[in-house]
């Protein structure tokens, strides 16, 4: 039914026909009018390449580092929730591609497999992130379980105080962790292929988080636990306690305003990650990309810059490492790989990007992902 996936959006086709309709839409939703969302992607497209020609183009690099860490190029695979339900194991296996492509991979703390389930399938270290609940004995307990399997990284994500309302989610009645109506058993039957590995495994709901927390024990109290427990007030100051606790490398994710960015950069942190959470919290925030710039000129000499945010192909990645960031978070086109084609669709998602940003940096008349500057951009519009 399916040819060879050649790009991004060919992988999000299988996986619309392979997941589920409440797991699909809950990866490529966003909030409200989905108006960010969409403007995490078209504005890519406001950013025009400089085409060079008759140049040395062999012996390229796309070799970089992240954090200090040698990645195989600037990308890392973002903290997803429900990963594990694009797919049986899901964050295993997305974890076990990126490692084998070279490249960071980042579990969720609203993962479906645990922290000591991807490191029992990993042979190298992975990055953890932290979503920063009311219940702080549980919160040191996470943090001191990521440390435990040997994270190398925890990433502390600063932008869902709250929920943002995602209509795609309140129309199939997806809750955390689901449930399953006569709607939702139809859809799962409707997708057999999944449904079928999905009885193959043990993993169905919050790991990292039924067991752990207090008076959760079953699926009931989970789902209240996890609507009360989201903390509407947290500050600079969570950021310190956290930083002394993990004490070692830290990622501050969800920074998408120059002041904002200046704080962050105070905390000591190693890194800041320009998002909007793929455009699933605040709509009518701008583009990743377009703030890009602006935070980097403020603060790129003082802390290392990643950005997430409607990355689909290699070309883009390019571009944000023109603009400034040092690496880039891939979330949907992993899980669209993962949903379509499990561990073989992210792999095949990663060569996808690898061979578009090697093509596209050649073009371009560079050979070293290290060099790459404003000087491969003809134009940058984003008024």
């Amino acid at each position: 039914m399916f040819s060879e996936p050649l790009t991004i959006a060919d992988l999000q086709r299988r996986a619309k026909w392979r997941v589920p309709k409440m797991f699909y839409d809950y990866a490529d939703s966003g909030a409200w009018t989905e108006s960010t969302y969409r403007a995490n992607e078209s504005d890519f497209g406001k950013v025009k390449l400089r085409q060079r020609v008759l140049v040395d183009m062999t012996n390229r690099s796309l070799e970089t580092t992240m954090i200090g860490e040698k990645v195989s190029m600037p990308v890392a695979l973002a903290p997803t929730g429900l990963c594990g339900m694009q797919h049986a194991d899901g964050e295993i296996l997305a974890a076990q591609a990126a490692e084998a492509a070279g490249v960071p991979f980042t579990l969720s703390t609203m993962s479906v497999c645990s922290i000591e389930d991807v490191a029992e399938h990993t042979t190298k270290p992975f990055w953890f992130q932290l979503y920063v609940m009311k219940d702080r004995d549980f919160v040191g307990n996470l943090i001191d379980r990521a440390k435990a399997t040997g994270c190398s990284a925890l990433v502390l994500t600063l932008d869902l105080q709250i929920l943002g309302q995602r209509h795609k989610d309140l129309i199939n009645g997806l809750s955390t962790p689901p449930k399953f109506t006569p709607k939702h058993v139809w859809q799962v039957a409707t997708r057999p292929f999944w449904a079928l590995e999905m009885l193959q495994t043990k993993r169905h709901t919050f790991r990292n988080i039924a067991g752990h927390a207090k008076g959760v024990s079953d699926l009931s109290s989970l789902s209240v636990w996890t609507a009360e427990q989201f903390d509407p007030k947290l500050s600079w100051d969570d950021v310190v306690w956290i930083k002394e606790r993990w004490g070692g490398k830290l990622i501050l994710k969800g920074i998408l305003d120059a002041e904002d960015a200046k704080m962050a950069a105070r905390t000591g942190a190693d890194a800041i990650i320009v998002s909007n959470h793929g455009g699933r919290q605040l709509d009518g925030a701008r583009s990743s990309i377009s703030v890009l710039p602006e935070i980097v000129d403020a603060v790129g000499s003082e802390i290392e810059i990643h950005m997430d945010g409607g990355i689909r192909s290699g070309q883009d990645v390019l571009k944000a490492k023109a603009l400034g960031a040092q690496g880039v978070y891939i979330g949907r086109p992993f899980l669209y790989g993962l949903g379509a084609m499990g561990k073989k669709g992210v792999t095949r998602a990663l060569d996808i990007i690898r061979k578009e940003l090697d093509t596209t940096m050649a073009l371009c008349g560079e050979r070293n992902i290290n060099e790459i500057g404003h000087q491969i951009i003809a134009k940058a519009d984003f008024d």
